[in-house]
């Protein structure tokens, strides 16, 4: 693995071969490439990127708001600067989702085929998770409003950290649990300041793939967990009608980390799909 930048985003490379074909992925909030990890280095003969997304990781923020069609007009502009000889497979996680969906819908000719893993297929703010996502919007409005040292503590709050770690690991493997906590507990504050946390989380509940889902033409495959709390399976089957040409490939008894608890089955969908 290789770190190169690129006009203030830190990127990864996996397997930097150029006569190999690409896949870019795109992370989820508040995570960092670190995330797409072992899926990236499961991926044998492709050229893998995955930079940090703007405002995460070692990436600098953006110069306008993040939200999602920022970080689309970010995500173009990335790519154009890859260079690359054919147009890329893009591939995004969770939040990552919205980011890849809606860039392909602006820019369908940019990439040759979009995976989505563990998608934002429902809005956040409806259903059996609505309460839930209410207390983070005023988790993150708090994090805006306190001066900025107890904000940034409160946001990078160890115990929350934790217990949104717990809430979404489904694994009883008790090793996998230590790492994917691990991960969190090291990544999962990688934030700029608490601007870009408050911004993007309210990118990240205030759109999701259906509402652009219609609009997608390139082949398309989602890769879902039926335990998954974020976006139910029942979601995620009605998200997958709505969009053409589209496999979805469903992994049992995992929920929203699947790139966490499941590469091999995340990486070997993926193969499949893109070969």
């Amino acid at each position: 693995m290789k770190r190169y930048e690129q006009d203030g985003t830190v990127y990864y490379v996996y397997n930097d071969n150029p006569k190999l074909p690409v896949i870019v992925m795109i992370h989820g909030y508040r995570g960092t490439h670190h995330g797409l990890d072992l899926i990236a280095k499961n991926l044998d003969g492709y050229r893998i990127i995955v930079p940090d997304l703007p405002g995460f990781g070692e990436s600098k923020p953006l110069s306008t708001e993040h939200s999602v069609k920022n970080y689309v007009t970010w995500l173009n502009e990335f790519i154009d600067g890859l260079k690359l000889s054919k147009p890329p497979v893009l591939l995004g996680h969770s939040f990552g989702s919205i980011i890849v969906s809606h860039f392909v819908v602006d820019y369908p000719k940019a990439v040759s085929r979009l995976i989505m893993v563990n998608p934002i297929g429902a809005p956040a703010l409806e259903g059996s998770n609505a309460i839930m996502a209410q207390l983070a919007s005023f988790y993150y409005w708090l994090g805006q409003k306190l001066p900025e040292r107890i904000a940034t503590k409160l946001l990078s709050a160890k115990p929350i950290v934790m217990i949104m770690s717990i809430s979404m690991a489904k694994t009883r493997d008790k090793k996998t649990r230590k790492y994917i906590h691990n991960q969190h507990l090291l990544h999962f504050s990688s934030f700029t300041n608490r601007n870009v946390a408050a911004e993007a989380y309210r990118a990240s509940i205030s759109n999701n793939v259906r509402d652009v889902a219609k609009k997608i033409s390139v082949p398309t495959l989602m890769v879902v967990g039926d335990r998954d709390d974020i976006t139910p399976l029942v979601k995620q089957l009605e998200l997958s009608k709505l969009i053409q040409n589209t496999t979805i490939d469903i992994i049992k008894g995992v929920g929203h980390l699947t790139h966490y608890e499941t590469p091999d089955s995340v990486s070997n969908a993926i193969k499949k799909f893109v070969s």
